[in-house]
Parts: structure tokens; sequence; C-alpha cells
């Protein structure tokens, strides 16, 4: 049987990495001649990693996933402290990357390389961590975790899901994924084609 708290991580992953990916499309597309349509998908793209991941769903790993998994497999310490220092520079990375995305927008084709190699090295660097936290922690938690950790992470994790990976209704959120989805060419939104 699979946990609630488990699908909501793994549909949140996929949310993330689908975005991630979708990034990189857009990066490899380029602007065309369309820059300003390009550079707010862009911006809205950033917005959503650094407002949902970074401020709802790392937290729920490092305050609570994480201390119960620690708990039970203390052999996975070096990997628990690996993500969890991932999750503590999580928001200074996607900021730099935000940065490096407004250099490019306002100063021009010569900050474009910084921003590809930036935004390469982070999509990698964040498909790595979800995959060591799937690879290594999930199992784990699967396994050994007693049904009172689960009852804690169940209720922690379906408060307040992330509304791209769930599917369900946030008027928060709609602006955000209105934008992406609208914006961004085919194949990754509605948009127009550049």
């Amino acid at each position: 049987m699979q946990r609630p708290a488990l699908r909501i991580i793994r549909d949140e992953h996929v949310a993330v990495a689908a975005v991630l990916r979708s990034l990189v499309h857009m990066i490899d597309r380029g602007p065309g001649d369309q820059p300003e349509r390009f550079f707010d998908v862009l911006r809205a793209m950033q917005f959503y990693i650094d407002e949902f991941p970074e401020r709802f769903h790392h937290p729920k790993e490092s305050d609570l996933l994480f201390p119960k998994i620690a708990r039970v497999a203390r052999e996975l310490m070096p990997v628990i402290q690996r993500l969890e220092n991932d999750h503590m520079a999580g928001e200074g990375r996607v900021r730099e990357l935000q940065h490096l995305l407004l250099a490019w927008e306002l100063l021009g084709e010569g900050r474009r390389p910084a921003f590809e190699e930036g935004a390469r090295k982070y999509v990698d660097f964040y498909l790595g961590h979800m995959g060591a936290e799937e690879h290594h922690l999930l199992p784990v938690a699967q396994e050994r975790l007693t049904d009172d950790d689960w009852k804690q992470l169940d209720a922690a994790f379906l408060a307040h899901k992330d509304p791209l990976a769930s599917g369900e209704r946030d008027p928060s959120f709609d602006r955000l994924f209105t934008r992406i989805v609208m914006r961004a060419p085919a194949p990754i939104g509605g948009g127009p084609e550049d």
C-alpha cells in the first residue's frame, strides 16, 4: 500500500521535474522573436520553484520526513545530511539563478552563457537531489516507518499540496500556472509557437 504522503512526495517531484525540464527546453529554444514572453515564462517557472518546493515541500521533508527516517535508519545519516544541506542552500541557489536570468534580460546576450550554464547546473543538481530522495530514503521510509509516523506525514503532506502536482485548484496559484501554461510555447504549454 502506498501511503498518501509518499504519493504526494512523488507527484510533487514529478511536477518539479517537469518544470525543470521545460526550463531547459525553453533555454534550448531561446527567446526567438518574442523575448518578452520568453523571459516572462522563465521568471514564472523560477518563481514556482522558489514559491512551492522551497517554501512548502522541502520544509515538510526536513522537519518531518528526514528525522523519522534518521531515527529508524541511522546508516542513512550521510545521505540525509547531504539532502538537508541541499535544502538549506536551495533558496540561495534559486535566487542566484533568478539574478542570472535578470542579468541576461536586462544586460543582454553577453550574460546569456552564465545563465544557461547556471540553469543547467541547477537542473542537474535538483533532479539528482530528488533522485537521491526517491532512491535512498523513500523505500526505507515505506518499509520501516510506523503507522503513527505515517499518520503525521500524511496529515502534513495532505494539508498543503502543490496544485501543479495534485491537479487541485488553488486560486492563489491560478495566475502563475496560467502564465506558464498559456504563454510557454508547445510542447511545454499551449502558447503560440515562436
